[in-house]
């Protein structure tokens, strides 16, 4: 672990879980600057998600959104949340509505069915995962989605001032000494996705829509 921060990485180029579900909230909060139900509702607007839907959380965390994208896709639907960290899923799955679903795994080696899911979202998350495996965790995305199906990335933006700068340092580590667009660069259209759009969602994300090929 780092001092001071909730990330255990073992260098800058991703790679690591946060393991303390409790306090990441809280830093979540605080970070968010007590707009994290808004910025995430947002989040799950823009993933496109619909009542019936199949969605998969790649690196899903405490299951935050998953649980506000749950009553969206009503008891029909299906909500799987993927994340390397034991403590967080044990944490989401206490907190877990009746269509939502939890376990232990990497973005790079999902153990799921191919074109399985109507919608793919991961918040947060890719810079997490060591550099070399990000783009086969996107190729992973692009096998679980159903031709047609839509995926949703959002990351950290760099923050000004310095009370931002710190709360973000703690909640992202090494990921917020890189401009968004350059973490994600050719990933997703190399994994095969055809992009939709872009855009920044205050006060701290950016996100790009993309669709699978049908």
């Amino acid at each position: 672990m780092k001092v001071g921060g909730l990330h255990d990485h073992s260098h800058d180029e991703g790679g690591g879980t946060i393991d303390h579900p409790r306090a990441y909230e809280v830093m979540a909060a605080v970070g968010l600057g007590g707009r994290r139900r808004e910025v995430f509702t947002r989040l799950a607007t823009l993933s496109g998600a619909r009542r019936g839907n199949a969605v998969l959380d790649v690196g899903c965390g405490t299951g935050y959104l998953s649980r506000i994208l749950s009553p969206v896709l009503g008891p029909e639907g299906r909500m799987t949340g993927v994340d390397p960290s034991p403590s967080m899923v044990e944490y989401a799955r206490r907190r877990a509505y009746g269509n939502c679903s939890y376990l232990v795994g990497e973005g790079q080696a999902l153990d799921l069915p191919d074109a399985s899911f109507d919608v793919v979202v991961s918040s947060l998350a890719v810079h997490h995962m060591p550099a070399a495996a990000r783009g086969t965790a996107l190729r992973e995305m692009f096998r679980v989605l159903r031709p047609g199906g839509r995926l949703l990335i959002a990351e950290f933006r760099p923050p000004t001032g310095r009370l931002a700068v710190l709360v973000a340092n703690l909640l992202a580590g090494p990921a917020m000494r890189h401009n968004p667009r350059e973490l994600l660069g050719d990933l997703i259209p190399g994994a095969g996705f055809h992009l939709r759009d872009e855009g920044e969602l205050p006060p701290l994300l950016y996100y790009v829509r993309a669709v699978r090929p049908e």
